[in-house]
């Protein structure tokens, strides 16, 4: 007689966790089943998610998707893409499995709607305002004022973000918002300023565990400063913040969380340090790019494993996060704002030899075409570690110049740039 094994459906897409990275970290807890949407990510990436469990595409519709996941009866449903926040609930729901309800899903994965409970709730106040054609910008502008941003309502990475400052600005780039007969709507929130923060970034993230025992803060997360105009060139454990901060900020985290009414999961929370004290950027409720390679790497800690143990309803293997006594960082290199080809990546092993260097992976191969633009968009993630945070910029310091990027421009001219121009937070670097 064969032995029972738990099943745990995942809604894979492109997002926070690689298709190897879940396939190792959930393989112990049962059968994986991956529910598939259309998408040209999970196409792709179908042959390698048949190595680690069976494959099962989407429907396409709701009844539809309900009806199939009824029928494999798993003992879990989970994601780790934000494409797939609200769908993985609606199943969890039909199913009766431990998950965001419907409800939270659509309130973490829209930023308008985000706003709008925080604010009713007393917990930020942020001016924002929903922007869904030209003819509403004065509307906006009187709700929100100047200097602002404008972002998507839905999705991440900084894709189609933009900082406003004056009328002339915004004159310029509502028709690039809304080329003509596109159909978008954005949300448009007043510009938090940053203390002066240098050589980090004005703004931290906070890792968090919900369960329907309370809020639990694995991690406040140090970044380094935003490339123009809010790409992020990576993050660092521990964090560079004082204890009276570092309170702060996670009061507010688990303010914010209760107001949104998250119940269960991994959550990635970002706020602005402002000399007002710390105010929220926006909350994502699942887990962060990156930070299970880190997390892996420093702690020992599997984020993929959490969160499947989570969405089994184990809430009793909550990790303790430990640094060792060091700071540890990964590090982007980003691609550049105008669109080009890569042609060629030198000097990967030099920056390996660096001390303090423990990694280094390229995720763009040479003879990509890359699209340009303001989304964040890195060429590589380095890591490593230093004895203190000083340290660890001096390790990056060596290690930038040693890299170098060949692209082929639009115009048959030939650009070389180090990972440290490329990352050059400057005015003239960015």
């Amino acid at each position: 007689m064969s032995e029972w094994r738990r099943s745990l459906a995942v809604l894979y897409d492109d997002g926070a966790a690689s298709a190897g990275e879940i396939g190792v970290g959930l393989a112990d807890l049962g059968d994986i089943v991956f529910l598939l949407p259309p998408t040209r990510h999970a196409e792709r990436l179908r042959p390698v998610l048949e190595n680690f469990g069976t494959v099962v595409p989407l429907t396409g519709t709701s009844e539809g998707d309900i009806a199939l996941a009824r029928d494999l009866a798993p003992d879990a449903v989970v994601t780790y893409s934000e494409r797939m926040v609200r769908k993985t609930a609606e199943l969890a729901e039909a199913l009766g499995l431990p998950s965001h309800t419907p409800e939270v899903a659509a309130t973490v994965t829209d930023k308008i709607r985000q706003r709008q409970v925080m604010r009713d709730a007393g917990v930020d106040k942020v001016r924002s305002h929903p922007l869904g054609s030209p003819d509403e910008w004065p509307k906006v502008y009187d709700a929100v004022g100047l200097p602002a941003i404008v972002k998507p309502v839905r999705g991440g990475g900084s894709r189609d973000t933009y900082a406003v400052t004056t009328a002339a600005e915004a004159a310029e780039l509502l028709p690039r918002l809304f080329p003509e007969g596109a159909d978008a709507v954005y949300t448009v929130e007043e510009l938090l300023e940053g203390v002066p923060s240098a050589p980090y970034g004005d703004y931290v993230s906070v890792e968090s565990v919900c369960t329907p025992q309370g809020v639990r803060h694995l991690a406040v997360t140090g970044k380094f400063p935003l490339l123009k105009p809010f790409r992020e060139l990576g993050s660092f454990w521990p964090s560079h913040l004082p204890a009276d901060v570092l309170e702060e900020v996670t009061d507010l985290t688990t303010r914010a969380l209760d107001a949104l009414g998250v119940r269960y999961g991994i959550t990635h929370t970002e706020l602005k340090l402002t000399a007002d004290g710390p105010r929220v950027i926006e909350v994502n409720g699942r887990l962060s790019g990156h930070l299970n390679l880190m997390s892996r790497r420093v702690c020992g800690v599997d984020m993929v494993r959490l969160g499947g143990l989570l969405a089994l309803g184990d809430t009793s293997r909550i990790p303790e996060f430990d640094y060792g006594g060091r700071v540890h960082f990964l590090f982007n290199t980003m691609a550049p704002v105008e669109p080009c080809r890569l042609e060629a990546i030198h000097g990967a092993m030099d920056v390996r030899q660096v001390d303090g260097i423990e990694g280094i992976r390229p995720y763009v191969r040479p003879g990509t075409e890359l699209a340009g633009g303001v989304m964040t968009t890195p060429l590589d993630v380095i890591w490593g570690s230093g004895a203190d945070h000083a340290a660890m910029l001096a390790v990056l310091d060596e290690a930038l110049p040693k890299l170098t990027y060949v692209f082929a421009l639009p115009d048959g001219t030939v650009r070389e740039a180090t990972a440290a121009a490329l990352t050059d937070v400057s005015e003239a670097g960015a």
